[in-house]
């Protein structure tokens, strides 16, 4: 079952944004994909967090670019045109993030 989550979650967040990026932004499509990998640094705030890394912690409203406050302001971010993509790649992420807390 632990394989299955790790195929799941690190598909989500490198494979799936491909597809995504692919589907809906075809002319720019490798372009859009390297943006949302790129969005994979929001999970630098965990490593502020004790311990860096721990596979039974919810990281939704946990870190702060994690937090409820944070995904709001991505909200917003979908807004302009200019930080749409980059709002998308972060959006995408926390959905991953969240539906990775079911598993927990």
């Amino acid at each position: 079952m632990e394989f299955i989550r790790f195929i799941t979650h690190y598909g989500m967040h490198f494979l799936v944004p491909g597809i995504i990026a692919y589907l809906f932004f075809k002319q720019n499509w490798k372009k859009v994909w390297v943006i949302f990998i790129l969005t994979m640094f929001v999970d630098l705030d965990h490593l502020i967090a004790t311990p860096i890394f721990d596979p039974e912690r919810c990281s939704i409203n946990y870190h702060p670019l994690h937090s409820y406050t944070a995904i709001g302001v991505y909200f917003i971010l979908l807004i302009p045109s200019k930080t749409r993509i980059i709002a998308i790649g972060l959006l995408f992420h926390m959905l991953t993030d969240y539906l990775d807390c079911y598993w927990i």
